[in-house]
């Protein structure tokens, strides 16, 4: 199994020495360099390619979540593991938008990071299991909150009309299914075009798609 190189980013040095003795006496595992900050975190990046990165969420030059932005950025095979004291809902949202693969509270015992870092390796991406299901459970709602947004502006027999766009139906296929002449569609397809900034009906149904609009209308029934 290849050796696993690890780049540790924390402002406090006897957390970076506790950790560098445990992760030194895993086989498979080696600390190839220690950061203080931000800056040092980035420059090690570049010098030293490491596999993964174990970074603190708080550094003193700038906030873990934008260095993790930057290293998945200009280095995507490098894995950011996110260390933190903070179980902060708004936070890990954030690392993991950020690009973190995982996000560990630092209150976790030496096996449960250890395992941590053997899921990274393999490619999957973990969360501490005291935050995932709430965390994820928040940015689940936040998704439909912004794809309910994309269809504020629109009446009930708008939203219908939309729906029916997105599934290829043409203007007189809409009128029969919802008992309404031609004209009446073309009119309520003029206005979505107006209302969404639309150039044509391929435009319409891309946009109704993309935020979901199925689940919308069922919700309205």
């Amino acid at each position: 199994m290849k050796t696993l190189r690890i780049l540790l980013v924390d402002d406090h040095e006897v957390v970076r020495l506790g950790l560098a003795t445990l992760l030194e006496d895993t086989p498979g595992l080696k600390v190839v360099a220690e950061a203080g900050s931000a800056q040092e975190a980035l420059h090690a990046c570049q010098r030293l390619d490491p596999d993964l990165v174990i970074l603190d969420i708080r550094l003193p030059d700038q906030p873990g979540v934008d260095v993790c932005r930057q290293i998945v950025e200009r280095w995507p095979h490098i894995k950011v593991i996110m260390l933190t004291s903070y179980s902060d809902d708004d936070l890990i949202a954030e690392a993991i938008s950020a690009g973190a693969a995982g996000y560990v509270l630092k209150q976790v015992g030496n096996e449960e990071l250890l395992r941590a870092i053997e899921a990274v390796r393999r490619g999957e991406a973990l969360l501490d299991p005291q935050v995932t299901q709430r965390v994820l459970q928040r940015m689940r709602q936040t998704e439909r909150q912004l794809d309910a947004g994309a269809f504020r502006n629109l009446s009930e027999r708008e939203l219908e009309v939309l729906f029916l766009v997105s599934q290829g139906k043409s203007n007189r296929e809409i009128a029969e299914t919802l008992s309404l002449s031609e004209k009446t569609v073309r009119n309520h397809v003029s206005s979505l075009l107006e209302k969404l900034g639309k150039s044509n009906r391929i435009e319409l149904a891309t946009y109704a798609v993309e935020h979901r609009i199925a689940i919308h209308v069922s919700s309205e029934e």
